[in-house]
């Protein structure tokens, strides 16, 4: 099986320069500052514009991933509209307050899913990172079915500090395919992809910052989503990770 890369991105932009990076895939979402929250509809759009398949996470707000009914409802209905709006998948995920798999929510969803395109893409994200035991959350979603692809770090801050989970995760039978991601850097890529690793997944951002004038504070914090400066996709970054999955990749014939 060939190596994948998947770049996380915020705009259409982004997913321009993922494309020209030679990476086989993007996840689209807003607010990378807080891991990430649900795009808006013209920027699913216009990211599927850009040619490459977009999944688009689902996830209606920052904090944990225990949601009640009303929120259950609302990523829903945004499953469907980024379906709908072209995505080639979504990247799903909900936990029980006993920092376990929700599976009928994570269920309800990967069916809101494939009710808008039978062929779509279901991933579940990070929030696999934050139950109590990933390799059991794995063999979890296994018998739920409907699932293609988890994004771990194997319960790390970083894919290359879990690395060991990560692998153990990999070698699960009949799960569904593990993406390894999250901190991950370009040195990382060869010795996940030598114990089996096949798809990996980047944010590969730089930041930019405020070209001019003064600034003043629009939320309650000076730091993270509220601070002065945004991030942006990285084409040299998204090169170098290119060029770490084709040098592993020809390490292996």
């Amino acid at each position: 099986m060939a190596l994948a890369l998947e770049i996380a991105v915020s705009a259409p932009d982004g997913a321009a320069v993922a494309r020209a990076g030679r990476a086989d895939r993007v996840e689209l979402c807003v607010a990378l500052e807080v891991g990430g929250l649900t795009p808006s509809q013209g920027l699913v759009e216009g990211s599927v514009e850009v040619g490459l398949p977009v999944n688009v996470l689902i996830r209606p707000r920052p904090g944990d991933f225990s949601f009640d009914a009303s929120e259950v409802a609302l990523m829903e209905r945004e499953t469907i509209a980024a379906v709908g709006s072209g995505a080639a998948g979504v990247v799903i995920g909900a936990l029980t307050s006993a920092g376990t798999i929700d599976l009928d929510v994570t269920a309800r969803l990967a069916e809101a899913a494939r009710s808008a395109n039978p062929a779509v893409q279901v991933t579940f994200h990070r929030a696999i990172d934050q139950t109590i035991d990933p390799v059991a959350a794995l063999e979890a979603l296994a018998t739920l079915g409907g699932i293609d692809r988890v994004l771990t770090s194997g319960g790390a801050a970083s894919a290359g500090s879990g690395a060991q989970t990560l692998l153990r995760m990999a070698a699960t039978t009949g799960a569904p395919v593990v993406m390894a991601g999250g901190g991950l850097t370009p040195a990382d890529v060869a010795p996940l992809a030598a114990a089996g690793v096949r798809n990996f997944h980047a944010s590969a951002k730089r930041r930019v910052e405020r070209a001019t004038g003064s600034w003043i504070p629009l939320g309650s914090s000076t730091t993270g989503a509220d601070a002065d400066s945004y991030f942006a996709t990285d084409a040299s970054l998204v090169a170098a990770f290119r060029a770490a999955l084709d040098s592993s990749a020809g390490a292996r014939r």
